[in-house]
């Protein structure tokens, strides 16, 4: 762990959709550690230029979108789960001898998705599950998945190539599909990891087109949950968007950066209660 950053951010591009500054900063309040957490829209060509001055500024804080993978490539150093992911969402900076500052990357997607998973399921699934996407967020999906017992993935994603090197990382997947209507046949969980309903009301994949019993997780969030995930619970499957996630890779990074418990009631009132920010 680190002594305590002094500076705390987000990097990616777009981020003024995030919920993360909402959140994080009612339990840096909560906390009484006197920091804010601010949002910074990132180009990629300027991505390592950015870390490089918030090393000398001893900063930590998270990455999103589209960055997660490129930043792996920027870490000196990378806790073995974001090594098997080959995506960082989370850093700080560590002092290293001679080398002096240098950026140390986590991945705390994992640990949000597996939670996101058992609160929408009430246990771990045991099956087949659909994975629409294949990057960083279907990586650290994956990284949970191989976990599981009893699980084994069909993997789609529009660009074959993509979707082939993700395939070959992982043996836990078993089938990859064309379509997404075939990738949910006889799936106990579907999962959306891809950008489909980020920036509209697109579905990843048509509701009649799940199985009757299949869970729904849809890593995009929304205030009041994405459309895919209200038309879901509609017809009566069981369903949740990325929030949970969300907060808890929040709270997992949190814990990292001051190695104590995050207020997860907090974070949670925060972006669930109108009046607050």
């Amino acid at each position: 762990m680190i002594a305590g950053p002094s500076r705390l951010v987000l990097l990616g591009n777009p981020v003024s959709h995030s919920l993360s500054p909402v959140f994080q900063n009612a339990a840096l309040r909560s906390a009484g550690i006197p920091l804010t957490y601010e949002a910074i829209e990132v180009a990629a060509p300027d991505l390592g230029h950015v870390l490089a001055l918030l090393a000398e500024d001893n900063a930590a804080g998270n990455i999103t979108i589209p960055h997660k993978e490129a930043a792996a490539a920027l870490c000196a150093r990378m806790s073995p789960l974001a090594e098997r992911v080959g995506a960082v969402n989370t850093f700080w900076i560590e002092q290293d001898g001679a080398k002096g500052s240098i950026l140390v990357g986590d991945n705390t997607d994992v640990g949000g998705f597996e939670m996101l998973v058992k609160s929408t399921m009430d246990a771990l699934p045991r099956g087949c599950i659909a994975l629409l996407g294949a990057g960083g967020a279907a990586a650290a999906a994956l990284a949970a998945i191989e976990q599981w017992p009893g699980c084994e993935v069909t993997l789609y994603n529009r660009s074959q190539t993509r979707l082939a090197r993700l395939a070959s990382r992982f043996p836990v997947v078993t089938r990859t599909s064309l379509t997404t209507v075939d990738a949910v046949k006889g799936a106990v969980l579907v999962v959306n990891a891809s950008a489909s309903g980020l920036e509209d009301d697109t579905f990843p994949v048509p509701i009649e087109a799940l199985p009757f019993d299949a869970a729904v997780v849809d890593l995009v969030y929304r205030r009041g949950e994405t459309p895919w995930v209200r038309a879901a619970l509609a017809c009566g499957h069981r369903a949740s968007d990325g929030l949970p996630m969300l907060i808890e890779q929040g709270a997992l990074a949190f814990e990292k950066w001051f190695a104590r418990p995050a207020p997860r009631a907090m974070m949670w009132d925060a972006v669930t209660m109108p009046t607050n920010d």
